[in-house]
């Protein structure tokens, strides 16, 4: 039995979690949970066992200096609760950690015991996946589930993926067997500017789960780092006339396969979102300056991804799966 002392009743609670390593391309969905964390000031609560679920040598425990005193840190997953004020009150749970080594049974069920104990309404898993997609158009962010009736009412994708997984599909499942309803909101990271941080695609899910939880998130600096960000990827890619060209040829494939998309519908939620954001004192409050990227050279590195895929060299349009939208075979 999970007992949970000094965690005060919550309103709504709606689970957030986001796990570093394969399903976490360019850092996105990590930095989106940890600047909530950050935007709210969230407070631990619990974290699982480091023992239990990771292992040392691939994630290795870090030393570090307190006042003299050396300290380990070790890898695991931890758990903090944010408390959401305003006119519609809705508390969060934030799961932020790394993808276990081992026992992903055990380590959901850990999850689920926590979900269950908290009164937890919904769990919403974030991750990330690289894709033929330009990072000169909007971050396409997707959003699945394994429950048909939870699709229909959230305007979701019923999942039929099949294929090899990370914990984000495990934990989604664990949660549809154990009757508690979940979502993975999935954001496409173009492949050829792979390395962290990419705060476009934190920015992206953060809107996407915006309208997923009607809650209105404090996004401080994060749309200026991510026209940073943009503005850093534009310029590298100017400097390679081979980059330059894969990359419109990517905008036209992907213009042409969403203009029949461009309905009404789709420019009618950009504008609600545009009027919640105007409405009432303007953007919404929170911790001055907060970042959810850390400071230096907002473009990274024009590359291939680290599983050495080669860059093609003509275009090729986003195959579309139930898991993430667009192919997702490379994965961190």
């Amino acid at each position: 039995m999970i007992e949970l002392e000094g965690v005060p009743e919550l309103v709504d609670p709606v689970m957030v979690a986001a796990f570093e390593g394969w399903n976490d391309a360019g850092d996105a969905a990590s930095t989106a949970v940890a600047h909530l964390d950050r935007e709210w000031k969230g407070e631990v609560f619990a974290a699982l066992d480091a023992e239990d679920y990771y292992d040392f040598q691939v994630n290795r425990p870090t030393v570090w200096l307190d006042g003299g005193v050396r300290k380990v840190t070790w890898p695991t997953t931890r758990l903090s609760v944010v408390r959401v004020g305003g006119e519609k009150p809705r508390d969060l749970v934030l799961v932020r950690g790394i993808e276990p080594s081992m026992r992903w049974r055990s380590f959901c069920n850990e999850i689920l015991g926590f979900a269950h104990e908290l009164g937890v309404e919904l769990v919403v898993i974030m991750g990330a996946l690289l894709g033929d997609t330009p990072h000169t158009r909007p971050v396409p962010v997707s959003g699945v589930t394994s429950d048909a009736d939870l699709a229909r009412t959230m305007d979701l994708e019923e999942t039929k993926y099949e294929g090899p997984t990370g914990i984000v599909g495990i934990l989604q499942e664990a949660c549809t067997h154990a009757g508690v309803p979940a979502v993975s909101l999935w954001a496409a990271v173009p492949h050829y500017v792979s390395q962290p941080p990419n705060p476009k695609a934190t920015l992206a899910l953060l809107n996407r789960l915006e309208d997923l939880i009607d809650l209105r998130i404090p996004l401080g600096e994060l749309p200026e780092d991510a026209r940073a960000w943009q503005l850093g990827v534009d310029q590298l890619a100017a400097e390679d006339s081979e980059v330059a060209e894969y990359v419109q040829s990517l905008e036209e494939a992907r213009d042409t396969a969403e203009l029949p998309e461009a309905s009404g519908d789709a420019i009618a939620r950009e504008f609600e979102r545009y009027l919640r954001r105007r409405d009432g004192s303007g953007p919404a409050t929170g911790q001055a300056g907060g970042h959810a990227t850390e400071s230096g050279d907002p473009a990274p590195f024009l590359r291939d991804n680290p599983g050495g895929r080669p860059r093609p060299s003509k275009p090729q349009r986003p195959e579309a799966d139930d898991e993430g939208s667009v192919d997702d075979s490379s994965e961190d």
